[in-house]
């Protein structure tokens, strides 16, 4: 099955820990079978079961048993006739006798047909002594076939199975723990989605360090990793097992089951094979990973059923803020390493150029805000008298009281060099000069304002010495919202990979961390809070009858939490709008209707390709996560280039 707009790229997968006794083949294989008519049911495509799950991993000496082993065998024809019933590609663990050897065997089972993966490490160590009773896969490599139940089946750790798009290599429990997994070489050799059976025992601290290394895996071989280990029901005699059930993808941690549930576990998720195949596509080194571990793989064609997938029912989690951790402690953790970044790299282009002055228009909004913090940050860290900063707030006429009153409030607390310049007189002299009527507020009469402002910001630098500190987010420079050779222009701009999205959380990380030594850390504190709560706006029109903000930015191109969503899954991914759509529809289903995510999505598309030529002459700054649009790195694209695609595809989008 190839990926269609039906499932718009992903897979549904379970992993699963049923019920189990050991040596109870019966009992087993009973629940084995709930699993898969369970999984089946939810849309699962692809189950997992762990390792050895037909007998149980702790039979020991039962092994060596023929009893055993022939009703193992006889239990794989049994799972075989229940997968091809309820269309399900099925791995399970059992032994395998194979010319005198016993393998610890993976076994594929697809429409009835079965293929075996014999464990490739085999650990004889602490408490492990597999090779009491298996050979390993190397010492077998020679042998390509193996019966069971009288059938010949392929066998062999050369095997990719290739569902379309979606093609999963197996590897088995120790594996994973070596140096170099089986995985990390059938990741580049085309599998991209890593299944694993396992029976790990527990130690204490051992979890955290499992869970490490699955999400690492899966970010190593920019690839989905399906993990089921063995749970209750294992022998206790020496080892606890606690039932690890986990899905991974490209390092993150989609699901995990509770451990040390006596009851059978089974975890689903949806895995995004657009988003891993485009990793791959972008990731060079993953490419030329090959001149050195290229391997001769047989490629198995395997059939997905189905998958019939809504934005309401995506068994995944979408974050409606991408650029934004969720977790309170990792997002305070990383906006110190974000607003570290942005200092350090204003830092050393002070120290280069020996400046001792900067130049920052203050408007009292969200941007500005951002990058004065951040210019304190480094003057005190560079040992600089913060009098060198020279704030220069330039009232025209849009400027609300309020965000006047907070520029002037926030300068005067921070104790940099406080300048107030209007601009109305000299655009006033300018639309006489050029012939524009004030009375209409026109493109002209805004973007007058903005150059004029910027004209002042670059003079003013020249006169004392300094470089003008830009303002503008990653947002504003998706979208185009700014003006050229205006706003869009400074000699160094910290915010420039900064979206909208996570400059507000920013600003909300300095305000609730105050400088406490500062008599003025209240004022502080409470001017910034106001700036988080004042509506966004370029103040370009004029306010009300009460003096405030009229021009809502976000009336006007529409919000920035979408945009956001949008520029990151563009970006970050390469998905399409059609997915794009998709994913907004699920992430933002209780804020926005179809209708209004498909008409901001739309605007997102026509501005994002309109406004490149504002993109391909941008100042300096630096980066700051996966996703920017520097023209000398992240992003290359021609200002012509046509956007006819993408409107098309958002047209065509039904809602």
């Amino acid at each position: 099955m190839t990926l269609n707009q039906n499932n718009f790229g992903f897979i549904r997968v379970a992993s699963a820990v049923p019920a189990l006794n050991v040596a109870d083949i019966e009992f087993n294989v009973k629940n084995i079978l709930l699993a898969i008519e369970q999984a089946a049911n939810d849309g699962a495509q692809i189950i997992v079961f762990p390792e050895l799950a037909v007998t149980g991993y702790t039979c020991a000496d039962l092994f060596c048993n023929d009893t055993l082993l022939r009703q193992a065998e006889h239990a794989l024809c049994d799972i075989a006739a229940a997968s091809a019933e309820h269309r399900i590609i099925s791995i399970v663990g059992a032994p395998l006798r194979c010319q005198g050897h016993l393998l610890n065997c993976a076994v594929v089972i697809n429409d009835g047909h079965m293929w075996a993966v014999p464990k490739t490490y085999i650990p004889n160590y602490k408490e492990f002594y597999e090779k009491r009773w298996f050979t390993g896969a190397e010492l077998v490599s020679h042998i390509t076939e193996t019966q069971v139940c009288g059938r010949t089946i392929p066998l062999g750790t050369d095997l990719i199975f290739d569902c379309g798009q979606a093609k999963f290599a197996v590897e088995i429990c120790e594996d994973l723990w070596a140096p170099i997994p089986p995985s990390s070489l059938a990741a580049v050799n085309g599998a991209n989605v890593i299944i694993n059976l396992s029976a790990s025992n527990e130690l204490v601290g051992k979890h955290q360090r499992l869970v490490d290394l699955i999400r690492h895996q899966s970010r190593h071989c920019i690839a989905a990793y399906i993990y089921a280990s063995a749970g209750y029901g294992e022998s206790s005699t020496d080892l606890v097992f606690a039932g690890n059930a986990i899905i991974a993808e490209n390092g993150n941690l989609l699901q995990e089951a509770r451990r040390f549930s006596v009851k059978p576990q089974l975890v689903v998720a949806d895995i995004d094979i657009d988003s891993l195949n485009n990793e791959r596509r972008v990731t060079s080194s993953f490419s030329d990973s090959l001149l050195s571990y290229a391997a001769d793989y047989e490629f198995i064609p395997c059939r997905l059923s189905e998958l019939h997938i809504t934005p309401y029912d995506l068994r995944r989690n979408i974050k409606k803020l991408p650029f934004v951790p969720t977790e309170t402690s990792r997002l305070n953790s990383r906006c110190e390493e974000i607003v570290n970044i942005q200092t350090h790299g204003l830092m050393r282009r002070l120290q280069h150029t020996h400046c001792k002055s900067l130049v920052i228009g203050i408007s009292g909004g969200l941007d500005s805000t951002l990058a004065l913090m951040i210019a304190v940050r480094a003057f005190d860290s560079l040992g600089l008298d913060r009098k060198g900063i020279f704030g220069i707030t330039m009232p025209g006429f849009g400027t609300s009281g309020r965000t006047h009153t907070n520029a002037l409030a926030l300068m005067q607390a921070l104790g940099i060099t406080v300048k107030e310049i209007s601009i109305a007189p000299a655009v006033t002299q300018h639309f006489a000069d050029i012939g524009q009527d004030p009375d209409n507020h026109d493109v002209t009469y805004e973007n007058s304002q903005a150059r004029e402002r910027t004209q002042i910001l670059m003079d003013y630098a020249n006169k004392v010495g300094g470089m003008v500190l830009g303002t503008g987010d990653l947002s504003e420079l998706a979208l185009g919202w700014a003006t050229y050779n205006g706003d869009h222009m400074s000699m160094y701009n910290v915010n420039g990979s900064i979206p909208k999205t996570l400059a507000r959380q920013l600003v909300m990380w300095f305000a609730s961390a105050p400088d406490t030594s500062s008599p003025q850390s209240l004022t502080i504190h409470e001017t910034l809070l106001d700036v988080l709560h004042t509506p966004i706006s370029p103040e370009l029109t004029p306010t009300d009858e009460n003096n405030n903000i009229k021009q809502k930015t976000e009336d006007i191109i529409g919000p920035y939490e979408l945009h956001d969503f949008f520029l990151y899954n563009m970006l970050r991914h390469g998905f399409s709008p059609t997915k794009i759509f998709f994913l907004a529809s699920h992430a933002f289903q209780d804020d926005f209707s179809p209708a209004e995510i498909k008409h901001w999505l739309t605007v997102f598309c026509r501005r994002f390709f309109s406004q490149q030529f504002k993109r391909s002459c941008l100042p300096d700054g630096p980066k700051v996560g996966s996703v920017s649009l520097s023209p000398r790195g992240d992003w290359r694209m021609p200002s012509d280039a046509s956007a006819a695609l993408w409107l098309k595809e958002c047209e065509n989008i039904n809602v």
